[in-house]
């Protein structure tokens, strides 16, 4: 009688972590290297403008630079109508100061360089972890210059660091994030949406009150060392209805079929003067209030979290607001590039279309100024149509972006 033999199992095959390459872990910062090293290079040719209209570096050159004065001195630039930032920003104006031997010009593109570096070096190493992805440092780093040099020539890269090691931390230090978040807010307001989607519970109980009370404090530390802390609120609620928004975009349409209305400079940005501006200029508040109603219902409703859900909840939330907002400047766009990039380097995100249409619409920002920026003032059909398409990516990606949220937040 012949014995049969039992059948063998086959070994369960494990995968096996390989250790990338050295090629392949020197792409990431030999393309941060490159890409900045062409940032630079535009923004040392600003004043002969090889993009288009130039003077993109006006702000840090006169505005930043100006304002440094009164803030060495213990005050805020209360009389200066372009004055419209939280207190907080005060002593991000004055940090390039501090710095020896150089410029503040010189000073102030360091230090932005050195915080993009922080920003790219933190994504990178959250997407190295297991279960993570290396593509919200691969966003960041490909899509920062898709807005040329801004970046370089604003402090938005600061405030959008803060929001992104807040959202990072959140998880596993609820406190440190609820920190970042309320630091966040006081130099910029937006990065207090980071708090939207933290899990119910003790992360959210310990994040919302880390960052009360830390933002109490400090804005009770700005008002003793600094005069007239509150008064960017005064000039803020002035502002009309800039060219670059969606209102905007409205009003250059209506001014190619012949409404009588202008552009004017004020207030640091190039708005629209005339009849029923007032009326689009209240239909974005309405908007932005509508916006806020449906976070807080998304919020309320929310069955399920993702390990993502924060990060997705802040992106959405910001691009409501942008969106809806009288004013989108291009530096705005380096908000959602780096909330785009902290989704992406979750595998459970949400929003992956949306960061497409973010990188989208930040090409398109760039194309709209500096390089075309006179056919937008003058509301020509290639301006009316570039903002068309540049807001309707938005508009899209905010459509998207909360459809998404709201599914992925289902039981």
């Amino acid at each position: 009688m012949t014995q049969t033999q039992p059948p063998t199992t086959a070994a369960p095959v494990h995968a096996t972590w390989v250790r990338p390459g050295p090629l392949a872990r020197a792409a990431l910062p030999l393309t941060w290297l490159a890409t900045r090293a062409a940032m630079l290079a535009l923004l040392v040719t600003d004043e002969r403008a090889p993009l288009g209209v130039g003077g993109v570096a006006h702000e840090v050159h006169t505005l930043y630079a100006r304002w440094y004065a009164p803030l060495a001195a213990g005050a805020f630039p209360a009389g200066d109508a372009m004055w419209q930032y939280p207190p907080g920003a005060g002593p991000v104006l004055l940090a390039p100061g501090l710095i020896p031997g150089l410029t503040y010009f010189q000073a102030f593109v360091a230090l932005t360089l050195a915080t993009d570096a922080l920003v790219t070096l933190t994504l990178a190493r959250t997407g190295a972890r297991p279960r993570r992805s290396t593509g919200g440092a691969w966003l960041w780093v490909a899509g920062l210059p898709l807005l040329l040099h801004i970046p370089l020539a604003r402090y938005d890269i600061e405030v959008t660091a803060l929001a992104v090691f807040a959202l990072l931390l959140m998880g596993r230090f609820p406190r440190t994030g609820g920190v970042l978040a309320a630091c966040g807010a006081l130099v910029k307001v937006w990065p207090a949406l980071t708090l939207l989607g933290t899990p119910r519970g003790r992360t959210s109980r310990e994040a919302w009150t880390a960052a009360l009370t830390s933002g109490v404090a400090i804005l009770l530390a700005l008002t003793v060392a600094f005069r007239s802390p509150l008064s960017f609120l005064r000039h803020q609620g002035e502002r009309g209805v800039q060219i670059e928004s969606l209102g905007g975009t409205v009003l250059s349409f209506a001014r190619r079929a012949g409404w009588s209305g202008h552009i004017r400079y004020q207030f640091g940005a190039m708005e629209y003067v005339g009849p029923h501006v007032g009326v689009v200029a209240s239909a974005s508040l309405v908007l932005t209030a509508v916006a806020a109603v449906l976070l807080m219902f998304w919020r309320l409703r929310a069955v399920s979290w993702s390990p993502a859900t924060p990060f997705d909840a802040a992106l959405c939330a910001v691009l409501l607001f942008t969106v809806t907002s009288r004013v989108i400047s291009p530096q705005y766009l380096i908000w959602l590039l780096g909330l785009a990039a902290v989704c992406l380097t979750s595998r459970h995100t949400t929003q992956r279309l949306v960061a497409a249409l973010v990188v989208a619409a930040a090409g398109l920002s760039a194309l709209a100024y500096p390089v075309l920026y006179r056919d937008v003032e003058a509301a020509s059909w290639t301006g009316s149509l570039l903002m068309l398409a540049r807001n309707g990516l938005l508009l899209g990606a905010a459509v998207v972006s909360f459809r998404s949220l709201w599914k992925g937040s289902e039981a």
